[in-house]
């Protein structure tokens, strides 16, 4: 009999019971804006600053309305100008060459490696062309982050880091994020916590988080940050920082900070089921595995892997198969996007220069989301309908 798959790969858990008794408190007392507080009451958006740059060992915490703002902040306050080039992954997603691009920069792509990670020897021939990198940490894969941050210290180049796929990650043992001048994380529905959308920035640099502040639409109420530098500091910018409003609510807000403290345990969850799906895709025959450096604690709440110089139409057979029997696979070599699998090449607002390296890569690309509502039998039986799969398309 030929096993079927009948999850939702859409579908994530309910929002925690905790969360949604907060969730009700703001909405009974109708304070949802996140500066509308009574006196002395401390809103629940300043206390999820407070608590996330707490849990990131992180001075300074903002909380706003997407990660993708989060991004475009970031790059505002680092001072990149309209026609600055910013170097970036060719391997991303759209709203990270999209928030490049909302500042009026240029996007400047490095290639990547099989190992789904930014191509270092190809950031070093490019390093000279820009002052920021923004490195993605596209779909949860770190790279050797000792290297890079070596590399961009050394050429003066800012690093920041857009962690939407690894909040809860951490290169030998520093969390992702804390390696660069700022970090950005989603909570959009499909990341590691669920507000529908939202996003947090974190930095230890007084100034940049001060203007951040002043970007997201503060009003000069920045004293009702818990997790923001002194009024000093805000003295030496609020001028001539505009306000380019983003704030998260206080009802997003309710609903995050259960989330943030449950976010370890969710964490052993995601890669009980990863290592299920990688353990059972081992050894099939056409398909490689991404394999995972040394250093790396990774958040396995997607995976993916490789068919290299598989031929699109055989790609196509496999996706076909799978979906077939329940189960849903992304490609990213396809020649149009569909859905979130665009590529640096789908992005034609950006001049882009080739990367036959990374192109040979990116048609390659398997991509699978393991949300938490899986089970871990699940989980194997969707390895074993793949491997099936994949192997009758090699061998045919």
């Amino acid at each position: 009999m030929t096993e079927i798959f009948t999850g939702s790969f859409t579908q994530q858990e309910p929002i925690p019971d905790e969360a949604i008794e907060a969730a009700l408190t703001v909405l009974r007392h109708g304070r949802l804006h996140r500066y509308n507080v009574t006196p002395g009451e401390l809103g629940e958006t300043a206390l999820l600053e407070q608590e996330f740059a707490a849990q990131m060992g992180a001075k300074y915490c903002l909380a706003v309305s997407s990660g993708g703002y989060a991004l475009a902040t970031a790059l505002r306050a680092v001072g990149v100008q309209p026609g600055d080039a910013v170097l970036t992954n060719a391997f991303t997603l759209a709203p990270v060459p999209g928030a490049i691009a909302s500042v009026g920069a240029r996007p400047v792509f490095v290639g990547v490696t099989d190992g789904l990670t930014i191509d270092l020897d190809d950031l070093a021939v490019k390093l000279d062309q820009a002052r920021v990198l923004m490195l993605s940490h596209m779909r949860g894969h770190l790279c050797d982050m000792d290297r890079l941050m070596q590399m961009c210290d050394a050429a003066g180049v800012i690093v920041i880091e857009d962690c939407a796929h690894t909040m809860g990650a951490a290169w030998k043992g520093q969390l992702s994020g804390r390696q660069g001048a700022i970090g950005c994380y989603s909570c959009q529905t499909y990341k590691h916590v669920n507000s529908g959308e939202g996003g947090l920035l974190i930095t230890d640099d007084e100034e940049l988080a001060a203007k951040a502040t002043m970007l997201s639409g503060s009003y000069m109420l920045y004293e009702r940050h818990l997790a923001a530098p002194g009024p000093e500091v805000f003295e030496r910018i609020k001028y001539t920082t505009p306000n380019v409003s983003g704030r998260m609510d206080n009802l997003r807000a309710a609903i995050l900070r259960p989330q943030l403290r449950d976010l370890e345990r969710q964490v052993q969850r995601w890669n009980e089921r990863y290592v299920e799906i990688e353990t059972g895709l081992r050894g099939t025959p056409g398909l490689t595995i991404v394999e995972r450096p040394e250093g790396e604690i990774y958040v396995g709440s997607s995976i993916q892997f490789l068919l290299l110089d598989w031929s699109s139409e055989r790609i196509a057979e496999v996706i076909g198969r799978c979906g077939a029997r329940g189960v849903e696979l992304k490609w990213f070599g396809g020649a149009e996007p569909t859905g979130f699998t665009s590529r640096y090449d789908s992005w034609r607002y950006v001049d882009s220069t080739p990367l036959p390296a990374s192109d040979r890569v990116l048609a390659g690309i398997m991509d699978m989301r393991v949300p938490l509502t899986f089970s871990v039998e699940d989980c194997r039986l969707i390895a074993r309908i793949i491997r099936v799969e994949v192997g009758a398309v090699f061998q045919s």
